[in-house]
């Protein structure tokens, strides 16, 4: 081997060994869950199950299975509503000039440094107001209205590289304000669809704080609640929670598995002009 041979075998162990600690948790959670409440111990959870066991996962199904589905009950719409209204305000702000979007524009970015814990109180009694509050529609309202900010910099700033003599083609054509955007840039709009959806799913799957204060019953709540609920009890067992954490973590990561090229390739595009 030549030099450069040699630095490149240092990277790729120093990138293994990084790739390995980094799923330590992994491996713990997975060990732990395949264990018997009985082998569960401090002493033994680097070990593999001598006996495997899917007693951990049996329970976190039949606990966490109707949080679950109220996870996908949220996410779901709320992410597609989301994705579809910040396509609707890129295309204004990218396209369509009119008197203060700039001003509007920055006033809708601004949403996106307001802490949670500052507009709780006032979000809590607004949807008490409107019939709302412990249900899934108020998480999916509140998702929707605190993701318009991030959803639309992201469409404003791809749309703004699409050309604008196609925009100014599809007028002449006899297109209106929303006929350019469904046959001009919708059609274009699939990387930043792509990035939109893994961004907006897996914050919104991910988020605690929201959930635990907009739905205080438990048989509304998603399943990052019910998940910390599972340790209420004075015995926890620790094969059902790690598996619980695995059942909670698996479908933000078959998002990334499946669609993490894309989403790299969507942030890329567009932003490089020529």
């Amino acid at each position: 081997m030549n030099q450069f041979d040699y630095r490149k075998l240092w990277l790729y162990m120093l990138l293994v060994g990084f790739a390995v600690f980094y799923l330590m948790p992994v491996y713990v959670l997975l060990a732990t869950g395949l264990k018997s409440l009985k082998d569960v111990s401090v002493s033994t959870m680097w070990l593999l199950p001598t006996h495997p066991s899917f007693e951990g996962f049996e329970g976190a199904v039949k606990k966490l299975g109707p949080n679950l589905k109220n996870s996908f009950m949220l996410v779901i719409p709320a992410t597609l509503i989301s994705a579809f209204l910040g396509s609707i305000n890129g295309y204004v702000f990218s396209k369509v000039r009119f008197k203060g979007d700039n001003v509007v524009f920055a006033l809708i970015l601004f949403g996106m440094f307001i802490p949670y814990q500052s507009i709780l109180f006032p979000l809590i009694r607004f949807l008490q107001w409107v019939g709302l509050y412990n249900t899934i529609g108020g998480l999916i309202l509140t998702h929707v209205v605190y993701g318009i900010p991030i959803t639309t910099l992201i469409f404003r700033n791809y749309y703004m590289e699409v050309p604008d003599e196609l925009v100014e083609a599809a007028h002449i054509d006899g297109a209106g304000l929303f006929g350019v955007y469904w046959r001009v840039l919708m059609p274009l709009s699939i990387p930043a669809f792509v990035v939109v959806v893994i961004w907006q799913f897996t914050n919104i799957w991910n988020e605690f704080l929201f959930a635990v204060t907009v739905t205080s019953s438990p048989v509304k709540q998603p399943i990052t609640v019910a998940l910390v609920n599972l340790a209420g009890s004075q015995v926890v067992q620790w094969n059902m929670q790690m598996a619980g954490a695995l059942l909670t973590a698996l479908p933000p990561l078959l998002i990334y598995i499946f669609l993490g090229k894309y989403f790299i390739r969507g942030l890329l595009a567009g932003s490089v002009k020529g």
